[in-house]
């Protein structure tokens, strides 16, 4: 059975801008972390990189990945997500607009004009294996 979101889980993940920390797995074996904007899309979570970002290139190569969860108001609870990614094109940004305007109010291009430098923009799609946590 396909582990589920707690409903205090998806109120943090649908209701408010809480970033997640996510770990690949580094070529050398070593964890990888970084913050991102992240949203739930049923069972599953989404964020938003590029093909040439480490962590673009590390979920390619492993899509083993770790998702954690600790809003800053609320520190003594948290969520780990263990799963696996999938990646798909994302040529229009489509997910990074929509994340921007979750988190800043405003399209991802007017937040972060260098953008436009961006490489090839993936979705990384994580369907969950393993939940834990106090959410």
């Amino acid at each position: 059975m396909a582990p589920t979101f707690s409903d205090e889980l998806k109120k943090y993940l649908d209701d408010s801008r809480v970033f997640a920390t996510v770990a690949t797995v580094s070529p050398d074996g070593r964890p990888h972390l970084t913050v991102v904007w992240i949203k739930r899309d049923g069972d599953e979570l989404l964020f938003s990189t590029t093909v040439d970002r480490q962590q673009g290139k590390n979920l390619a190569r492993d899509p083993r990945v770790t998702i954690m969860i600790n809003p800053p108001e609320n520190p003594y609870t948290y969520a780990e997500i263990r799963g696996t990614a999938t990646i798909t094109p994302d040529p229009a940004q489509e997910l990074p607009n929509e994340l921007s305007l979750k988190y800043t109010g405003q399209d991802y291009a007017t937040f972060n004009p260098a953008s436009k430098n961006d490489g090839e923009r993936i979705v990384v799609r994580v369907t969950p294996l393993k939940i834990t946590g106090r959410l």
